[in-house]
Parts: structure tokens; sequence; C-alpha cells
């Protein structure tokens, strides 16, 4: 029997159905509902059912943004913002609404609130420090700590409700040959951006919805969302924080020598509570975004560092106090996505030569 959903409160678990959906679109947040629904051993119909049950209560959702490991796309950074007392909330909510803003938290400690921003350069970073934090009332001062790689980030993170068997299949599903149009340089121009953009509202947006969304040709669509998925757009599916059993989140500031970055990021990467992990230029050159279970975990984690990273200090700490922007998506108070501000930061760099259909 399909579960049904309350409109004012979210369930506190997911049946294990749910889940299993959940799980199969993290591994290919776009495959077929008959493929997901044979994985699972359920009716392609019931599947899918689950799931706009899940997606309409904003409690999962699939999107797209700029495959964050390659700076030829995309730029990113973490900024720590410190706001007037008193204004935090009115701040995050004001900042929430630029697109370039991708993640966004209230926490606690030395810091205000922690933004995650994804730019086209180095100029248009330069631009939001002075724009938009520093031109925000409220805000009394930021710090950017430009990233210079992602070894992780939270595209890779998974329920671990389907067996080994299970995964196999999406996975082999999901596995692609990276077109000849998509080796070499990864330039880009107006339809991408606007694929992107569309994507990133929805990640499971039909070819045919793209395609009149973009104003372009059903093949022409095909075609280019084949070469963006290969290699410059990244699709995730997420669930709302509460029902993935890691209730509190929190951000750690690290450093490490740079002889050791490598090694202590790739472990760092094969953690369960690591959601993701940037190297920044900074006076903290790794900065480490964790899910927990409890709060002692808080200080936990950092003893389990301590153990399997032997070159890593944490600096500092800050617990998230909630999670207002996701990748996107705008969370209510209960990590439900009660809305989304679609990307469009990928600037018009070129122009492809696409036959018109």
């Amino acid at each position: 029997m399909d579960t049904q959903f309350s409109a004012g409160q979210p369930p506190d678990e997911l049946d294990e159905l749910d889940r299993g959906v959940v799980h199969a679109l993290q591994i290919h947040p776009r495959a077929p509902w008959t493929l997901v629904g044979d994985v699972l051993g359920v009716n392609p119909v019931t599947a899918a059912r689950r799931w706009h049950r899940l997606e309409d209560a904003g409690l999962a959702w699939v999107t797209a943004y700029p495959r964050l490991s390659d700076a030829r796309i995309v730029v990113t950074a973490v900024v720590e913002i410190d706001t007037e007392p008193g204004v935090g909330e009115e701040v995050a909510e004001a900042l929430a609404a630029d697109p370039a803003v991708a993640n966004l938290k209230l926490t606690a400690g030395s810091r205000d609130l922690v933004a995650s921003v994804q730019t086209a350069d180095l100029g248009e970073l330069a631009r939001l420090g002075t724009v938009l934090f520093r031109g925000q009332p409220g805000v009394r001062a930021t710090r950017t700590h430009v990233a210079t790689a992602v070894p992780t980030e939270g595209s890779r993170w998974r329920l671990r409700s389907l067996d080994a068997a299970q995964c196999a299949r999406l996975e082999a599903a999901a596995a692609c040959p990276v077109p000849e149009a998509a080796q070499g340089s990864p330039g880009r121009d107006a339809l991408d951006a606007r694929l992107l953009e569309l994507l990133s509202t929805d990640g499971r947006m039909s070819l045919r919805d793209l395609a009149a969304g973009a104003d372009a040709g059903p093949t022409t669509v095909r075609r280019r969302l084949g070469v963006l998925l290969a290699s410059w757009v990244s699709l995730r599916c997420d669930l709302a924080r509460p029902l993935s059993g890691w209730p509190l989140s929190a951000v750690y500031f690290a450093s490490v020598p740079a002889r050791y970055l490598r090694e202590a990021t790739r472990v760092l990467a094969g953690m369960r509570e690591v959601r993701s992990c940037s190297i920044t230029a900074g006076p903290h050159n790794v900065v480490i975004d964790v899910w927990l279970r409890a709060m002692s975990d808080v200080h936990g984690f950092e003893a389990h560092v301590a153990r399997q990273v032997p070159h890593l200090a944490i600096d500092d700490r800050s617990v998230v106090l909630r999670t207002v922007k996701h990748m996107g998506r705008l969370l209510d108070r209960d990590g439900r996505c009660v809305g989304v501000v679609p990307l469009r930061q990928l600037q018009e760099t070129r122009r492809v030569a696409d036959d018109e259909d």
C-alpha cells in the first residue's frame, strides 16, 4: 500500500520502498521508471508514484549543477559571513535569492553564516564579495576561501538501502561513454546554460519539456544533454536531512601540510559522515561539511578524524543551526524543499553549431 504524507508535517521516517526509490535515483538520477521498478521488484507506476509523492511533499528532489571538480567549468568558494546581532536569518533569506549562492547555512560559533558559491570566474566571485555580501544590510564582515579542488561532494552520498546487485544494475545503466563533442575544452553556449537552468529546477525533466523550455529541437536537446551530463553537469538526488538518519550538520575548518593534502582528502572522502570536502586557498586549506547522528558526534567525529588523518588539524568548527539553501533549493525549518532558485551562472562563452531540427 502506498504511503500518504501529511501536508503539514513530514513523516518521521520513510518506508523501505521510499528509501529504495531514493537510493536508486541517487545512483542514476534520470533512471527510467521501468528500470527502477524492475530493480526494486515493483510496478514502474508504483515506483513513479512513490517518487512524485516524495517530491511533491518537498522530501526528495533531483537537481543539476556545474561539475564542481573542474575549475574550467565553475569557480567555487566557501564564504564565512559575520552579521549584526539578531539579523542572521534576515540576511540569509536575502542572500539565498542570488543564483550564485548554492548553499547557505545559519551556524553557531565563529561565523553566523556559511555560504557555498559557484561563479563563472574569479571576476564574478569578486563581484559577489563586493556587491552581494558586503553590500547586504546587516553584513559586518566576510571571509572568502576559494576552492582549488573539490575531492568529494554530496552527489556521492548514498542511503545504502539497496544491495550490491541492485546497485550494480543501476550503475551500469548510468554509465555512458563520453560523446566526442564533450572531449577537450569545456566550452558552453546559451543553450547549455538554459538546459542547466531547467535541470536545476527538475533534474528529471523530460526531453519534451526540456526542448520546449529551451526553444530547441528534441534531437538537438537529446544530443546536447548527453554531452552536458557526460562532462560538464552533475545530477544528484537529495533527501530532506531529518529523514536521512543524519539529522545534524557541522562545518569544520582544517589545515594539513600541502604534501599530505591528497592522502588526507582521500581518507576524508571515504568517511560516511562527510558530505563534501573542499581544498581551499586560505588560512584553512580544507573545509569539511558533515552530517551527524547526535550532538555528541560533533567532537566524536573530530576524534575519529584525528586518528585516521594524523597530519590534519581541525582549527575551528561550527554546528549548523539551520540550512536555508541546499544546492539551489530553498528549505524550510524541517529541511523540506519549498522553492528553487534556478542556476544561471554559466555564461555564454562560445557558439556551438547545431543543425536545426
